[in-house]
């Protein structure tokens, strides 16, 4: 099983060939990245898993969103529609809408290209999301060409996905 140091150890692979200086880990091996001025990402190492837990912060909810939007992420959560693998949650004090994803630390450091690749289709599904949120929130329908699904090769690694 991995280490804090080998999490340690990949996050100064990815840097080195992300270009992204900000990935360095806190005391605690917590990462956060302020991606193009609208998600905070997020990654932590799990020593007890040997996991790295991506959560990436989606929106905010007003107190007085509508079911639907809560439906459509219990839908996602539950039965991994349009989620790749990951899951949400919701922040109870702040109403955040958080998706997460689990990558096998082991795994993912064998190929740092594709660990980065997945990270961008990771905000390419946040993107997605965060599009639908706002639509339900205005009472607008889902977009259906908008829907994860009908992102040409939206598939992760597959070694990558969490167990």
């Amino acid at each position: 099983m991995k280490t804090k140091e080998d999490y340690i150890k990949f996050l100064s692979d990815v840097r080195d060939a992300s270009g992204i200086e900000s990935l360095t880990p806190d005391e605690s091996g917590l990462v956060s990245v302020r991606v193009d001025d609208a998600y905070n990402v997020n990654l932590q190492f799990v020593a007890a898993t040997g996991k790295v837990l991506c959560f990436v912060e989606l929106a905010t909810l007003p107190p007085d969103a509508p079911g639907v939007v809560y439906r459509d992420l219990l839908v996602g959560g539950l039965f991994g529609r349009d989620t790749a693998g990951g899951y949400f949650a919701l922040e109870p004090e702040s109403e955040t809408v958080v998706y997460n994803y689990f990558f096998d630390l082991e795994e993912a450091a064998k190929d740092v290209e594709e660990f980065i690749r997945t990270m961008e289709k990771i905000l390419q599904l946040c993107d997605i999301w965060a599009e639908r949120i706002r639509r339900l929130l205005v009472g607008e329908e889902a977009d259906e060409t908008s829907a994860p699904d009908a992102v040409p090769d939206f598939h992760f690694h597959p070694s990558m996905i969490r167990a």
